[in-house]
């Protein structure tokens, strides 16, 4: 299933790998696959594009950049079963890794990407060099979540024109200029067959059970007092998902942590800042995972499963 046709000019992925129970996922790419490679996943609701920008970036400064569709996002399939779990999030990224050699990677994560590479690391399922958490961590605000949600979950039956879906994105994003030329809204929607423009993710991501935020919480708490790799944490100034409480409880719990703050973001912060971000992450990247040296942290032994029950934590935006 899908949310409808892909609208004309809308860029292909170069990649498919094949996710948890034989999903398809789609990705793109930046760099030499044989420079260090990084693993850039997306929040909930965006795509693989929202990394362009930063993966060009850590091309230039000689890594391998990798980014995927979540599954039920972008050109990635919708999971048959509407499975969106944290945990299936983890296998697919698990396949994802495997599929490029199973080389130890660098795992950033935005939002939704970022729980989930907490929870590969945290519950040793994936061996990273460094790790990269993008306005998420333990503690989130249950007022920007909604917010995120409210927006997601807006026009169920589709958008009119692209002005309209133009507006939407403009009315949740006020710190951001409303584009001019709505060509590249493409990446966002998809055509149905009764001309209406509907959000290119699966809806019954948005209907997954409930969110508990208490349960995520001690589960990522959990992670974060493992965590022994290089790790920055990066936050949106303008963010109302992540605040410094928040950002304090995680560096309490890590403190070997580095952080970032880039002042004049919100909550997606790559989008809002590229620049000031993709300098933040390669100058962190320099010192913990050099290109021509190696990482900072050595292998570690892998756990064949992960110590909480699955399902227990709801993937987020």
């Amino acid at each position: 299933m899908s949310a409808g046709k892909k609208l004309a000019g809308t860029p292909e992925p170069l990649h498919f790998w094949t996710g948890a129970r034989g999903v398809r996922l789609a990705g793109d790419s930046w760099g030499d696959p044989n420079a260090p490679l990084v693993v850039l996943q997306h929040g909930g609701g965006q795509t693989r594009h929202a990394w362009k920008g930063a993966g060009e970036l850590l091309a230039t400064a000689g890594y391998y950049a990798v980014a995927l569709d979540a599954r039920g996002h972008g050109d990635s399939d919708w999971a048959p079963d509407g499975r969106y779990d944290q945990d299936v999030m983890v296998e697919d990224l698990k396949c994802v890794i495997v599929a490029l050699g199973n080389r130890r990677p660098v795992l950033v994560g935005a939002s939704m990407g970022g729980g989930t590479s907490l929870v590969a690391v945290g519950e040793d399922h994936v061996d990273a060099t460094a790790l990269v958490m993008v306005d998420v961590a333990p503690r989130i605000e249950q007022e920007g979540v909604a917010k995120i949600g409210a927006f997601m979950s807006q026009h169920p039956d589709g958008f009119d024109s692209l002005d309209a879906v133009a507006q939407a994105i403009a009315n949740y994003q006020p710190q951001r200029q409303r584009p001019r030329n709505l060509d590249g809204l493409g990446k966002n929607v998809r055509l149905g067959r009764d001309g209406k423009y509907r959000w290119h993710w699966d809806p019954r991501f948005r209907r997954s059970p409930q969110l508990d935020l208490v349960k995520r919480q001690l589960r990522l708490e959990a992670c974060a007092r493992k965590l022994k790799l290089p790790t920055l944490l990066v936050r949106g100034g303008l963010s109302d998902v992540l605040t410094e409480q928040g950002v304090l409880e995680f560096r309490q719990l890590c403190p070997h942590c580095e952080y970032v703050n880039v002042t004049d973001a919100a909550h997606m912060v790559a989008g809002d800042r590229n620049d000031i971000f993709g300098n933040a992450v390669i100058a962190f990247l320099s010192r913990a995972v050099p290109v021509g040296g190696p990482p900072a942290q050595p292998p570690r032994e892998l756990h064949p499963h992960h110590e909480g029950p699955p399902g227990e934590v709801q993937d987020i935006p």
